[in-house]
């Protein structure tokens, strides 16, 4: 644009562009307004049509489970309890809710691993599976981890999974028996904050884990009946996390 000599001349254009400028901050102001996890019943909408599908019309659906040890369904004494954990626990809800499914659960986590170790591994042990689905569960390893990195990790596996249009789903942690769950300002919900953040900011799904257990300890349940160890929940546990994750499947 050509510089305005003329000081009425530069009068003129500013009253011309300020109602521009405030139509465009409203503008942004309502896409902000509007942003939030994805909607349940709609999200996964075209998977579920897939999985009602009966053969020759269906095709296989691939679920990738990514992150650490509650996933990858470590117990006590460092025992794997695969088939009480909440992958399979979804696998097969899955198959008694869409009994003529070809569903893949594929579990990518490792015990110990942080988000930053999981995302530089995401395109090689994750996205080569070709999923239709990705979750995503790092929070209490993540407690070691820097806030600024844990976004960074988190953010990078989420954009190059929906770069492929894949559906993701991210879930807060389960707890710990150390945490202080009425600390807002504690390790493990600053994590979980940061995730409901991610899921709003991408429009995403969400499972509130974290949220789940203190509903469930708010209503008289006790932490050491779904817990297995420390940081691992027992099969009760991990049913609280499927049913979440099931809810997603609207039928």
């Amino acid at each position: 644009m050509r510089f305005i000599k003329n000081i009425e001349l530069r009068k003129h254009f500013l009253l011309l562009a300020l109602p521009l400028f405030f139509i465009n901050f409203t503008a942004d102001a309502q896409i902000i307004d509007q942003q939030g996890p994805a909607d349940k019943a709609t999200y996964l909408a075209e998977i579920t049509t897939i999985l009602k599908k009966k053969w020759p019309e269906n095709r296989a659906i691939n679920i990738c489970c990514h992150g650490h040890s509650v996933p990858a369904g470590y117990a006590n004494e460092l025992i794997v309890d695969t088939f009480n954990a909440y992958p399979h626990l979804l696998h097969k809800g899955l198959k008694e809710q869409f009994p003529f499914a070809v569903i893949n659960v594929i579990v990518t986590s490792i015990g110990g691993e942080n988000a930053a170790h999981g995302a530089p591994r995401f395109e090689k042990d994750v996205l080569s599976h070709n999923p239709d689905i990705i979750t995503i569960d790092y929070a209490i390893n993540d407690q070691r981890t820097g806030i600024e990195l844990v976004d960074k990790s988190w953010t990078s596996m989420i954009e190059k999974a929906l770069a492929k249009n894949i559906k993701v789903i991210l879930l807060t942690p389960t707890p710990t028996i150390f945490a202080n769950l009425d600390d807002p300002d504690g390790s493990l919900n600053k994590r979980a904050q940061l995730i409901m953040e991610l899921a709003g900011q991408y429009n995403i799904g969400l499972v509130d884990s974290l949220q789940e257990f203190k509903d469930f300890l708010d209503n008289g349940g006790k932490l050491q009946d779904i817990m297995s160890s420390t940081h691992h929940p027992n099969r009760k546990g991990h049913e609280i996390v499927t049913a979440q994750l099931l809810s997603w499947f609207q039928n």
